[in-house]
């Protein structure tokens, strides 16, 4: 950790005083010895300077979306901020140094780039509603996704163990493929009914065991194996849905028409559209996201907090920058 000087607010670009910065992927900067002061991508915290913002003020507890979308092409008109591929320079708007990482004590983020919390929901759950909810709520709203759908989740890192939340509290079954036991065990706790071990050579037999002999109705690809996309495809009914959040591999294009696969892409979700519908999800998934998030540490320990993320022994790891 160092100190550094604070950033200033400016114009929209509001500051917030961070007080929950879940973890995601930064720990393979870690782990690959890569120095940054610009880590992590998101977290909850409160407004301590407003600027000219005319949506927040001082004091409004807010969750942080992803990146600095422009917020004037057709992508952040239309809510979807991640897909912006004109990132604003907040440092250079406000003259700062610091200010766009969330492993720190303060953000800059453009107002619009905030999601102010209900009164109702507590800061830690609203933790969850970055990237341990976020994409695969996207995945379930686009493939559309019913308490009549059986629902197959492959990989139960963070980001699936959000989609077999997302999946139960919609009502949906679910199936998922995973190796490491401690995930095994958590993925059953939040609901999965069956965890397989993607590399059984009797995988396509089981799942369709469990399906009605046709494959699940759904399926959402989030464990970034280059092997998996393949396999996941085949273990859909005909007719399907497959989303993928996910960065490696491909798939063959032949099975996808072949079956007649409905694929999605989906990267994080949309606050200006769904945030009422987010909201009720992370209420109704609450008793779930307190089983979630596993560990919790503050800031000073973020090091070991990577290391405990690299065994795979977690769900969602929450860093406490104000402790």
């Amino acid at each position: 950790m160092q100190e550094r000087p604070e950033p200033k607010a400016a114009g929209d670009i509001v500051k917030v005083k961070l007080l929950i910065c879940p973890m995601c992927t930064e720990w393979q900067t870690w782990r690959a010895g890569k120095e940054s002061h610009e880590i992590g991508h998101e977290g909850v915290g409160v407004v301590v300077d407003a600027a000219q913002s005319t949506t927040l003020k001082v004091g409004d507890r807010v969750v942080v979306m992803p990146h600095a979308g422009c917020g004037k092409c057709p992508a952040c008109r239309a809510g979807e901020h991640i897909h912006c591929i004109e990132q604003r320079d907040l440092l250079a708007e406000t003259g700062s140094t610091t200010g766009i990482a969330c492993y720190a004590e303060y953000l800059l983020k453009p107002d619009y780039l905030l999601w102010k919390v209900p009164d109702d929901i507590s800061t830690e759950h609203a933790a969850m509603a970055v990237c341990a909810l976020g994409p695969t709520f996207t995945a379930m709203r686009r493939m559309q996704v019913t308490a009549r759908d059986t629902v197959l989740v492959s990989g139960c890192g963070a980001v699936g163990l959000g989609a077999i939340v997302n999946a139960r509290t919609i009502g949906a079954r679910v199936i998922a493929l995973e190796i490491n036991p401690y995930r095994v065990a958590l993925a059953k706790t939040l609901g999965a009914e069956v965890v397989f071990d993607p590399r059984d050579p009797d995988l396509l037999e089981k799942v369709r065991a469990a399906t009605g002999g046709y494959g699940a109705d759904a399926a959402v690809e989030t464990s970034n194996a280059e092997a998996a996309p393949p396999v996941v495809l085949e273990l859909i009914r005909a007719r399907g849905r497959l989303a993928f959040i996910t960065w490696s591999a491909s798939i063959p294009v032949p099975r996808i028409t072949g079956k007649g696969i409905d694929i999605f892409g989906c990267w994080h979700w949309n606050h200006q559209q769904h945030g009422e519908e987010m909201a009720q999800r992370v209420r109704l998934s609450a008793p779930l996201l307190d089983k979630f998030a596993t560990h919790r540490f503050p800031l000073s320990d973020v090091s070991a907090a990577f290391a405990l993320q690299e065994t795979g022994q977690c769900g969602k790891v929450l860093l406490m920058p104000s402790n």
